[in-house]
């Protein structure tokens, strides 16, 4: 059984050693939420509000873009929010309990607009606002919790692969659901019907799992903070996120993860458009696209802990993001050579889904080990500043992962523009020039992108030995903070380690 410390209000992790696998799969599930999301966003919502609502394709994508834009700038202060939370129940449960209920009513007017016409143009913008800053509201303080619960270099990259797992089962999950049960027939993703009922459950998946997950916790993480924060103001706020922006190895993660984002957003964006017009999949042949992206979480989760003990975090997503690309280019090189089998056939999707397993696992290695990499800055920071700033630092990430995909969506664009494919082409009849550059041309992007990224990444400055040395001088810290309080004030209450006051003689 793994042994427990005390709950520690200052930081420096509720559980020592191996953590129980409840924990594990509690922590996983509450990232379910994020996955619905984001599977809706990137997958179905140009499709339903332009194809099945009518409305303009370039008005949907540019409102989409104005609420990620928002929502970008919303994260960091959500962050700082949640890091200045000080209640009985901690800093992150009030979010966890608060944000999931109205979330879930936004998602299901979302697909269900009233009258079933296609809304306005700023009340699309406002309801894809209000979505994206609750479900923010849900993820900045669940995924915050990771440090907290944990300062082990390695469980803490645990936590964050069950999280990865979660998140995918729950996006792939609706993929599977949208395509067998919702909108199973002839008109398929046209099918207006099939969204009400997508919607109506993935509003109740989104709010059990992040509630769920919070009432899984609720005993490990409720407990009065040690300290209570300066009241809330938005010029503090700022500057408090400023200086955690300002932190060496956040930094060098931003400057690498964005690279990473943009790789990723150019990536997902384009997908469609190469396994349509150049790999030529049938629809039968699509429907396994979901299970291989799975099998590559799966592959994930088997290969990110070895990876990490060879190779520490920093290299690991390095290795991942420059051998995950350039497998991921493989059967287009081929294709480009005349070595490949001819598109649509059995043996092409075989081989492509082969390759896109191993590539995209790889690729979720890379971002995985570094969001892993970012709760070895909240210490970094605490051992500079005396304060811990989880919230800021993982709202920070979502500032740059949601910049960055919309700069991958940008570029793909771009791509697909410069390569001239037509609006209404047809699969099998588009011209061998147009595929060349859009292969050359996104191929290309992805390989710079890749470079770049993992150039970054594998330079993070916190190694294990570091993190670790980093931990005991921060436990010896605290220890000499209570050694003095007793010795100033020998008969006065002070926190103990659950945060609850304990007389000292």
């Amino acid at each position: 059984m793994p042994q427990r410390h005390a709950r520690m209000s200052t930081g420096v992790g509720i559980i020592s050693g191996k953590l129980p696998m409840r924990l594990k799969l509690i922590q996983g599930f509450g990232a379910v939420a994020f996955g619905v999301k984001d599977n809706g966003f990137s997958f179905f919502l140009l499709i339903f509000y332009n194809q099945v609502l009518g409305m303009d394709a370039a008005l949907v994508s540019f409102a989409l873009l104005i609420a990620l834009l928002v929502d970008a700038v919303v994260d960091p202060i959500l962050g700082n929010l949640s890091d200045r939370t000080y209640t009985r129940w901690g800093r992150r449960l009030p979010w966890l309990y608060a944000a999931p209920i109205p979330l879930a009513f936004a998602w299901v007017m979302m697909w269900s607009p009233p009258a079933g016409e296609a809304p306005s143009f700023g009340g699309l913008v406002a309801i894809a606002i209000a979505v994206r800053v609750l479900l923010s509201a849900c993820e900045v303080p669940s995924i915050s919790l990771v440090p907290e619960l944990t300062a082990d270099y390695d469980e803490r990259t645990t936590l964050f692969r069950y999280r990865a797992l979660g998140g995918w089962i729950g996006g792939l999950g609706m993929m599977i659901l949208a395509y067998t049960v919702f909108m199973p027939g002839p008109e398929g993703l046209l099918q207006r019907e099939g969204y009400f009922a997508f919607g109506i459950f993935g509003a109740v998946l989104m709010a059990v799992s992040v509630i769920g997950s919070a009432v899984g916790q609720h005993k490990l993480v409720a407990h009065l903070p040690a300290t209570k924060p300066a009241p809330f103001t938005i010029t503090g706020a700022f500057a408090e996120i400023r200086e955690a922006f300002s932190e060496r190895a956040f930094l060098i993660f931003a400057v690498g993860g964005l690279a990473a984002y943009v790789h990723q957003g150019l990536n997902f964006s384009i997908t469609n458009y190469i396994n349509l017009f150049v790999l030529q999949l049938t629809r039968g042949q699509m429907m396994f696209f979901p299970l291989v992206l799975l099998g590559a979480v799966v592959l994930m989760f088997v290969l990110i802990a070895p990876l990490h003990q060879r190779l520490g975090k920093a290299k690991t997503a390095g290795f991942g993001m420059i051998v995950g690309t350039v497998l991921g280019m493989v059967p287009y090189t081929l294709l480009l050579l005349g070595i490949w089998p001819s598109p649509g056939t059995t043996a092409s999707a075989a081989l492509f889904f082969g390759f896109a397993m191993i590539a995209t696992a790889l690729g979720i290695i890379s971002l995985v080990s570094a969001t892993s990499m970012i709760a070895e800055i909240v210490e970094a920071f605490e051992e500079r500043t005396g304060r811990r700033a989880e919230g800021s630092f993982y709202s920070g990430n979502w500032l740059v992962q949601k910049c960055a995909t919309g700069a991958g969506i940008f570029l793909s664009g771009q791509i697909i523009a410069f390569s001239q494919l037509a609006p209404d082409a047809v699969p099998g009849s588009v011209p061998q020039g147009v595929l060349t550059s859009l292969l050359l041309s996104y191929g290309g992007a992805m390989l710079v992108l890749a470079v770049i990224s993992a150039w970054w990444l594998a330079r993070f400055p916190i190694t294990r030995e570091e993190h670790e040395a980093r931990i005991n001088r921060l436990a010896e810290r605290r220890a000499r903070t209570t050694r003095d309080a007793v010795r100033a004030a020998p008969d006065a209450p002070i926190l103990a380690t659950d945060g609850m006051p304990s007389p000292h003689k």
